[in-house]
């Protein structure tokens, strides 16, 4: 690569990919309006899926996200009666988070959005399995450093 093209926007990796997050949230947003809910919501609840009670902050380790940042999102998420906020009676700065027969009768339907998204995205599912691959890649191999 000559000295023109090292700074060239689309030979940027990091264009790329904030092109590809940016696409890949506009793909998802009709589909989840269908389950009332937004992408970061979406997030949310695929951790709270996978867990039966789980911590405010563990959801937060698991997404990379902070306890500000979380915290409007799971109000959001009980005022639409798809989780519990149960405060810690030790400790209560620790708040466990539990979802509702609601979320559950949710997930039914949010297992139709993997394929919906495949289907919309236009790409082989090889080739967005190569890419995930890359991507944790990327992400662990950087992430604790």
């Amino acid at each position: 690569m000559n000295k023109t093209e090292i700074l060239n926007i689309n030979n940027q990796i990091c264009f790329k990919l904030y092109t590809a997050s940016r696409l890949m949230t506009q793909l998802y947003s009709p589909i989840l309006d269908e389950l009332d809910l937004t992408y970061p919501q979406y997030l949310v609840m695929l951790v709270l899926w996978d867990h039966d009670e789980i911590s405010v902050k563990e959801i937060g380790d698991i997404l990379y996200l902070d306890s500000g940042t979380l915290t409007p999102l799971l109000k959001k998420l009980e005022s639409k009666d798809l989780v519990v906020r149960i405060r810690n009676k030790n400790d209560e700065r620790v708040v466990k988070i539990s979802i509702t027969e609601k979320a559950k009768k949710l997930y039914e339907k949010a297992l139709l959005v993997p394929e919906k998204i495949l289907c919309k995205s236009n790409v082989k599912i090889d080739d967005i399995l190569e890419l995930k691959n890359i991507l944790d890649k990327l992400i662990y191999e950087n992430l604790n450093k």
